[in-house]
Parts: C-alpha cells; structure tokens; sequence
C-alpha cells in the first residue's frame, strides 16, 4: 500500500522562502554560529523561529556547518557535585584572543559554583595577575558572601612553586586564609572539569556576544559582563541539591576588607623607627620616645591603588613618607686630595663596556646626527 503523498512535500515542511531567508541571515550574521546558538540568535533578534536540528540539516547543506566525528573519550571517575551554593567556587583563568583580533590578547577570570554551574564572576584582565583575582574576588564574596572553599589550578598566584618554598603562601592564599575561605589547588585540569567546560562554553558564546555588540575594548567587555552573566545562568543553571544558599553572609567591613586585599610584606624598623620599602622610605611617629617599636616586625601594605598602611601587632601604625637624600659632595681638604684622586684612577682605569650609560648617550646623539 503506497501512500498518495509519496514524493511530494510535506504539509508540515517548511517553505521555501522561509529558508532561503534564513539562509540569507545565517550566512550574513552568524555564519561561524553553531545551529544551537544560531537557532537563538534568530529566535531573539531576527524573531525567527526555527528548529534547531533543522537548522543544523540546513547549515550542512549550505556548507556552513560540518557534523564533528565522535571524539574517543578519556574516561575520568566522575566527582559528584556539592550540595549547596557556595560550599565550593571552581576558579580559573582563560587567556585567549576574546575580542577576535580587534584587540590584543587578554585573559578572562571565571569564577563558578560547582553545585549549580552558576557563574559568579567573569572579569577581564590584560593577565592572570593576584590583582585581577583580589578585584573579582572582593566584587563576588560582596555580592554572595563568603564561599567555604575555593577550587583552583597550581599557577604561581595560588601557589608557590619554586623549589622548597612550596609550603609558603602567595598573597592571594594569605588573603584568603584572612577571610577563612579554604584554598584547594588540583593536581590536573580534569579535577577541575566544571570551570574547563565553561571556559569553552564562553569562548563560543561569549565571544560571538561581544562581536554582535560591537564590544572592542576590556573597559566595555567588563561593563556588558554582568548582563551576559544573567543570561548566561538562566540557560545552563542547574537546581542544587540543596536549596539552601551555604555562602557565609558576616563580612568584615570596608577598612579592613582594603587591608586584606593588599600585597603584604614583612619589614623591621630600625632604631630610628624607620623602614624602606620598594626603594621608600617611611618613619614611624610615635608618641613619646618609641623604644618599644624599635627593631620590631612591621607589615607593609599595598592596595590595588597603591596606597600603604603599616601594621604593627594588627594595629595601624602613623608614618610619614621620605624621598632618600642623595650623597652630598665629599669634602676634603688639600693633604688629602691626591690620595683620594689616586683611588679614583684607580677605579675607572678599566675601559667601558659596551653597554655602558655613556656610550648608550653616544649612541643616541650620533643618530640624531645622522
């Protein structure tokens, strides 16, 4: 028994002006889309709506999409997740030419809850630096709290691995010990597969959103995060098992928020109550003689902004800030001078370097010359 619409159209196929005028739209705007955010992409701007594994039939027949082969799968014992928001933050930094090209390589800070996949925090950063991690992590823990634990890789920001110095601590792993959120670092990316996944999710997604918006500089891509963050999680969120939020909501203040997101170094004043610091010199004021911060520890700290406080004993310290005087003319008199001068010959009897200052002098002078 054959049916009568053997060899015809289907009543519920589409036409064929719809799908030239997709074609015309996809190979226009999002020809490098994937059919899935493709099938978005004309759904919420063009007001399309189209199947997606249709579209995904229609863009391998324009050669605009091709089918992956099936990747042969490591396999790795699969870690169940938290219960609970906030009870572990995977972290990670992503360096990649996320604005195509239009400028330099930066790196992208993530920042996501295991429980939920939930993104806490996205920021730009021309480097994975330990300021661009304080920045995203004093905006996040302000916004949710105090995470329990933060999940991480071994780069230098999170751990120390010069050899036998591994048990110090980085700055950022002091500060977090301050605020009583556990540092964890993996042994492999694959430990860490929620925050890897998602920086592939944003390296499709995230670039192609910002391309769209015409977005070309970090200040920009920053400004538009928040947006693409709510979007983002509305999508791929999942429920916990836990609906209670484990974030810890008592915070310290301002002030010391400032101190505990600020390199520190230990220094020790000298009898004079005075410390140098990054070729600065600070002199402690004191009331009274100061013989009890003589020869004492001191921490020196320096925020994002440059500012410094000195602490003593977890209190802050009053300091003026001095420039170093330079060495005045030596002062000798006539018996002198030819034993003096004779050491001088002495010293600079050698020839200059090649590189030395005043042959660099020459150097500049003969080419403005020429």
């Amino acid at each position: 028994m054959l049916s009568k619409h053997r060899g015809k159209v289907g009543n519920n196929a589409h036409s064929l002006i719809l799908k030239l005028k997709i074609k015309e739209v996809v190979e226009n705007r999002y020809p490098d889309f994937g059919p899935s955010f493709a099938a978005e992409k004309l759904l919420e701007i063009e007001k399309i709506k189209i199947n997606k594994e249709t579209l995904r039939q229609w863009m391998s027949e324009w050669g605009l999409w091709v089918c992956k082969p099936k990747k042969i799968i490591k396999l790795h014992q699969t870690r169940e997740r938290r219960s609970g928001l906030g009870e572990l933050i995977q972290i990670d930094g992503s360096h990649h030419d996320w604005f195509e090209g239009r400028r330099e390589k930066c790196c992208l800070l993530v920042f996501i809850d295991d429980a939920t996949s939930r993104i806490v925090g996205l920021r730009f950063e021309e480097a994975e630096t330990t300021a661009g991690y304080f920045a995203l992590c004093r905006s996040y823990i302000e916004v949710y709290g105090r995470p329990f634990a933060l999940y991480s890789d071994k780069f230098g920001v999170f751990k120390v691995n010069l050899p036998g110095q591994e048990d110090k601590e980085t700055q950022f792993g002091r500060a977090m010990s301050d605020l009583g959120i556990e540092l964890i670092c993996a042994h492999s990316p694959q430990a860490k597969g929620r925050v890897e996944r998602a920086n592939q999710t944003l390296q499709d997604r995230l670039i192609k959103e910002m391309r769209l918006r015409g977005v070309n500089t970090i200040e920009d891509a920053n400004a538009y995060i928040p947006e693409f963050i709510a979007a983002h999680n509305h999508r791929f969120e999942v429920e916990p098992k836990n609906n209670i939020d484990m974030h810890r909501t008592e915070m310290p203040d301002k002030a010391t928020l400032d101190l505990i997101f600020s390199c520190q170094f230990t220094r020790t004043l000298s009898k004079q109550l005075e410390v140098n610091y990054d070729n600065r010199y600070f002199k402690i004021k004191v009331t009274g003689n100061g013989y009890r911060l003589q020869n004492k520890k001191v921490t020196i700290c320096e925020d994002s902004n440059g500012k410094i406080s000195i602490l003593h004993a977890g209190k802050a310290l009053n300091f003026v800030e001095h420039e170093k005087q330079k060495r005045a003319a030596e002062i000798i008199d006539s018996k002198g001078i030819n034993k003096k001068v004779n050491t001088i010959v002495e010293r600079v009897k050698h020839v200059p370097s090649a590189n030395h200052p005043w042959r660099q002098y020459k150097a500049v002078a003969d080419r403005k010359s020429a």
